[in-house]
C-alpha cells in the first residue's frame, strides 16, 4: 500500500510517498509544491491543487494524510493556511483516496515517541525509519513524517481487527 503524506502550506506544500508492506516502510518519493507569492490567492491555490494532482497521478497512493492546522497569532495567516489545507484535503478526495488527519503533536509522538519533539528529532527519526532518504525540503520531511504516522495508525487498526476476529 502507498501512503501520501501532505504538509500543507500556501507558499510551500510538502509531500512524501511511502510504501507500507506489513511492518516495513519504504521511501518512494518526496518533494515540495511551490506557489508564487506574487500571484493572487486563487491562482496560488490553483497551482497547489494542480501540483498535488500531478503527484497523485504519478504515484497512485492508496491512502493520504494531512497535518491539521494549528492557530497562530496572525489570523490572516491562519486563514490562508487553512485554505491551503483545504486544497490538501480536496486533491486526494477528488481522486477517491481516503484522507486521514493528524495533529502536529500526534505526528511527532508517533514518529519520535515524544509529542513536543523538535524538527531535527523528527527528521532524524524519519531517516531511521526510511533508510537512505534525502529530503527535498523541510516541508517534504514533515510530509514523510505525516505519511509514517498514518501508516503506523493503519497498522494499529489492522492489528486490532485481526485480534478481534
Amino acid at each position: 500500500m502507498k501512503v501520501l503524506g501532505i504538509d500543507p502550506g500556501l507558499r510551500n506544500m510538502g509531500w512524501g510517498v511511502i510504501e507500507v508492506d506489513g511492518p516495513r516502510l519504504r521511501h518512494i518519493a518526496n518533494g515540495t509544491i511551490h506557489s508564487d507569492g506574487g500571484h493572487d490567492l486563487g491562482a496560488r491555490l490553483s497551482a497547489l491543487f494542480r501540483g498535488l494532482c500531478a503527484v497523485i497521478s504519478a504515484h497512485a497512493p492508496d491512502e493520504a494524510a494531512v497535518e491539521q492546522t494549528f492557530v497562530n497569532k496572525d489570523a490572516t495567516g491562519t486563514l490562508k493556511l487553512g485554505q491551503a489545507r483545504g486544497v490538501a484535503l480536496l486533491a486526494p478526495a477528488e481522486a477517491g483516496i481516503a484522507v486521514g488527519e493528524y495533529a502536529p503533536n500526534a505526528v511527532k509522538k508517533t514518529v519520535v515517541g515524544v509529542g513536543h519533539a523538535g524538527k531535527e528529532q523528527v527528521q532524524h527519526m524519519v531517516r531511521v525509519q526510511l533508510p537512505g532518504v534525502r529530503f527535498e525540503s523541510p516541508d517534504a520531511a514533515d510530509a514523510l513524517a505525516i505519511a509514517i504516522c498514518h501508516a503506523r495508525h493503519l497498522q494499529g487498526r489492522t492489528l486490532r481487527v485481526a485480534r478481534s476476529a
